[in-house]
Protein backbone atom coordinates (compact mmCIF):
# COMPACT_ATOMS: atom_id res chain seq x y z
CA UNK A 1 0.00 0.00 0.00
CA UNK A 2 1.40 3.35 -1.05
CA UNK A 3 1.46 6.07 1.55
CA UNK A 4 2.69 9.64 1.19
CA UNK A 5 3.06 11.72 4.33
CA UNK A 6 3.81 15.43 4.03
CA UNK A 7 5.31 17.62 6.72
CA UNK A 8 6.95 21.01 7.05
CA UNK A 9 4.08 23.37 6.44
CA UNK A 10 3.35 26.31 8.67
CA UNK A 11 2.94 30.05 8.88
CA UNK A 12 5.62 32.43 7.74
CA UNK A 13 5.94 36.08 6.82
CA UNK A 14 6.42 37.19 3.23
CA UNK A 15 10.01 36.73 2.16
CA UNK A 16 10.50 33.77 4.45
CA UNK A 17 11.25 30.14 3.68
CA UNK A 18 9.78 26.73 4.35
CA UNK A 19 10.85 23.22 3.40
CA UNK A 20 8.20 20.63 2.76
CA UNK A 21 8.95 16.93 2.99
CA UNK A 22 7.03 13.95 1.64
CA UNK A 23 7.97 10.53 2.99
CA UNK A 24 6.88 7.67 0.75
CA UNK A 25 6.27 4.08 1.74
CA UNK A 26 5.24 1.18 -0.43
CA UNK A 27 6.58 3.11 -3.40
CA UNK A 28 9.97 3.66 -4.94
CA UNK A 29 10.13 7.42 -5.27
CA UNK A 30 13.28 7.34 -7.38
CA UNK A 31 11.69 5.36 -10.20
CA UNK A 32 8.84 7.65 -11.18
CA UNK A 33 7.67 11.19 -11.72
CA UNK A 34 6.64 12.86 -8.48
CA UNK A 35 5.28 16.30 -7.90
CA UNK A 36 3.98 18.97 -5.58
CA UNK A 37 0.59 20.52 -6.12
CA UNK A 38 -1.30 23.20 -4.20
CA UNK A 39 -4.85 24.35 -3.76
CA UNK A 40 -5.90 27.69 -2.38
CA UNK A 41 -9.43 28.28 -1.07
CA UNK A 42 -11.88 28.74 -3.90
CA UNK A 43 -9.30 27.83 -6.54
CA UNK A 44 -8.50 24.73 -8.52
CA UNK A 45 -5.58 22.54 -7.62
CA UNK A 46 -2.51 23.49 -9.59
CA UNK A 47 0.86 21.94 -10.24
CA UNK A 48 3.83 23.56 -8.54
CA UNK A 49 6.85 21.42 -9.37
CA UNK A 50 7.71 17.97 -10.72
CA UNK A 51 10.76 15.77 -10.84
CA UNK A 52 11.14 12.79 -13.13
CA UNK A 53 12.98 9.54 -12.70
CA UNK A 54 16.12 11.02 -14.17
CA UNK A 55 16.18 14.13 -12.00
CA UNK A 56 14.70 16.51 -14.55
CA UNK A 57 12.66 19.26 -12.93
CA UNK A 58 9.84 21.48 -14.08
CA UNK A 59 8.21 24.37 -12.26
CA UNK A 60 5.13 26.49 -12.54
CA UNK A 61 6.01 29.92 -13.82
CA UNK A 62 4.73 31.50 -10.61
CA UNK A 63 7.33 29.71 -8.47
CA UNK A 64 10.26 29.44 -10.85
CA UNK A 65 13.43 30.77 -9.25
CA UNK A 66 11.93 30.63 -5.76
CA UNK A 67 11.04 26.96 -5.22
CA UNK A 68 13.27 23.92 -5.62
CA UNK A 69 12.08 20.34 -5.84
CA UNK A 70 14.47 17.57 -4.87
CA UNK A 71 14.49 13.94 -3.88
CA UNK A 72 16.52 11.70 -1.61
CA UNK A 73 16.20 8.21 -3.02
CA UNK A 74 17.92 6.62 -0.03
CA UNK A 75 15.30 8.12 2.28
CA UNK A 76 12.48 7.67 -0.25
CA UNK A 77 11.57 11.30 0.41
CA UNK A 78 10.55 14.20 -1.81
CA UNK A 79 11.24 17.81 -0.83
CA UNK A 80 10.10 21.25 -1.79
CA UNK A 81 12.30 24.12 -0.69
CA UNK A 82 10.28 27.32 -0.82
CA UNK A 83 12.13 30.63 -0.60
CA UNK A 84 11.02 34.24 -1.00
CA UNK A 85 7.50 33.22 -0.12
CA UNK A 86 4.62 35.49 -1.09
CA UNK A 87 1.09 35.76 0.30
CA UNK A 88 -0.21 34.28 -2.94
CA UNK A 89 1.70 31.08 -2.13
CA UNK A 90 -0.78 30.45 0.68
CA UNK A 91 -2.44 27.10 0.02
CA UNK A 92 -2.69 23.47 1.01
CA UNK A 93 0.29 21.71 -0.53
CA UNK A 94 0.06 18.10 -1.67
CA UNK A 95 2.70 15.57 -2.59
CA UNK A 96 1.74 13.27 -5.45
CA UNK A 97 3.23 10.16 -6.99
CA UNK A 98 2.75 8.65 -10.42
CA UNK A 99 3.65 5.40 -12.12
CA UNK A 100 5.25 7.10 -15.12
CA UNK A 101 8.95 7.85 -15.42
CA UNK A 102 8.69 11.06 -17.38
CA UNK A 103 6.73 14.06 -16.16
CA UNK A 104 6.32 15.62 -19.60
CA UNK A 105 2.74 15.33 -20.68
CA UNK A 106 1.63 13.85 -17.37
CA UNK A 107 -1.70 15.18 -16.19
CA UNK A 108 -2.99 15.28 -12.66
CA UNK A 109 -4.84 12.09 -13.51
CA UNK A 110 -1.51 10.31 -13.92
CA UNK A 111 -0.74 10.92 -10.26
CA UNK A 112 -2.56 8.08 -8.61
CA UNK A 113 -1.22 8.58 -5.10
CA UNK A 114 -1.67 11.69 -2.97
CA UNK A 115 -0.68 12.78 0.49
CA UNK A 116 -3.04 14.32 2.99
CA UNK A 117 -1.67 17.80 2.44
CA UNK A 118 0.17 20.33 4.56
CA UNK A 119 -0.95 23.94 5.00
CA UNK A 120 1.31 26.83 4.06
CA UNK A 121 0.24 30.30 5.12
CA UNK A 122 2.22 33.38 4.13
CA UNK A 123 1.33 36.69 5.73
CA UNK A 124 2.20 40.10 4.35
Amino acid sequence: QVQLVESGGGSVQAGGSLRLSCAASGYSSGDYCMGWFRQAPGKEREGVARINRYGGRTYAQSVKGRFTISRDNAKNTLYLQMDSLKPEDTAMYYCAASLVSWCNGATQGDFGYWGQGTQVTVSS
